[in-house]
């Protein structure tokens, strides 16, 4: 069965507001909660960046089922992987086994903030190879020593590590962090509904085959508005405008008012083509669809507003995660590869 989780997005909202809404995620029926790891905003209408790791913590107190992710977590610029791995060993304790450990290759907007520059992206794949093989190898216990180009470790060990590990979701965009990561993750994780992804993970030497346990989780930006397509549709362009953009933009632009720049020409309706607007749930239901169709077995909702959530929550996720779930089918993943 396809599950369908909700965002816990720092950039559109602050820290006790987050943890009010996974809580509110959780007594509303989302089987999962992701979060996203930050240092700034997209754009400065956000207006929010709290710590995630910090938020986590509060929100594995705050609710007791609902399984959490970060979305993701670069382990290789503002964090040493060593210190990743500590992080998630503790929240895994603190949430009694309810985190996955998101991991990707970031983005400029919030790694250069540590002032160690912008690697190129065959670099930065380089640097989250070495990132996993620390991470894995801490979080399996015993001491570890690493001599690597990028990341060094000397007699590390993880003192307080949970029995059954802490699971790692790798974030992708392509084929070639695939072909060099996907065998030391466990879940792959991807923003687009691209079934060449899932085909080429599966396809992977030493690479968990999606299903049985090895999930595929997407995620959708939606702006849902009780009122009307017009009020939602502004207000998507006004705070999502930036993700018309792409991830090779996205990934690239180093402040805020370079992504002011970068979207000034977007126009109102070209958010509506990529992001569903509007009080029709079953629009939402259509825009999710490819997801499923694609080989994905998770899919986590974008809720765009921040001072939305609370009424997104109460008046429309309960009917929608109904709809989606009448929808989706049982085993997503069971698709013919494409050929090639």
């Amino acid at each position: 069965m396809t599950s369908f989780g909700y965002t816990l997005m720092t950039e559109q909202a602050g820290p006790r507001s987050l943890v009010d809404h996974a809580v509110g995620a959780e007594s509303h029926g989302f089987d999962f909660a992701v979060m996203s790891d930050h240092y700034s905003p997209w754009l400065e209408s956000q207006g929010h960046a709290p710590y995630a790791w910090s938020v986590l913590g509060a929100v594995a107190q705050a609710t007791s089922e609902l399984p959490l992710m970060t979305y993701v977590t670069c382990p290789t610029m503002r964090y040493h992987p060593a210190v990743v791995a500590q992080k998630a060993a503790t929240l895994q304790l603190l949430s009694r086994g309810r985190f996955t450990l998101g991991l990707g290759s970031g983005e400029n907007l919030n790694e250069h903030t540590v002032g160690a520059g912008w690697p190129h992206v065959s670099t930065r794949h380089a640097m989250l190879e070495e990132a996993l093989e620390i991470i894995r190898a801490l979080l399996d216990g015993g001491l570890v020593d690493y001599d690597g180009e990028h990341f060094q470790v000397d007699a590390a060990r993880i003192w307080d590590l949970p029995d059954d590990g802490v699971p790692i979701g790798l974030a992708v965009g392509g084929p070639a962090v695939i072909e060099r990561c996907a065998a030391l993750a466990d879940h792959l994780v991807a923003t687009e509904p691209k079934p060449e992804l899932v085909d080429a993970w599966n396809a992977t030497d030493g690479a968990h085959v999606i299903g049985n346990g090895t999930r595929a989780v997407g995620q959708i930006p939606i702006s849902w508005d009780p009122s009307s397509v017009e009020a939602a549709t502004e207000r998507a362009h006004d705070q999502f405008r930036w993700f018309a953009g792409g991830w090779s933009v996205n990934s690239d632009l180093p402040t805020t008012a370079g992504f002011e720049g970068a979207s000034k020409y977007v126009r109102p309706g070209d958010v509506a083509e990529s992001i569903p607007c509007g009080p029709d749930l079953d629009a939402i239901v259509d825009a999710v669809r490819p997801f499923w169709e694609a080989g994905f077995t998770d899919v986590a909702l974008v809720q765009i507003g921040g001072d939305t959530q609370e009424a997104f929550l109460e008046q429309a996720a309960e009917p929608l995660l109904e709809k989606l779930r009448e929808e989706a089918p049982d085993r997503p993943w069971a698709r013919e590869p494409i050929s090639s």
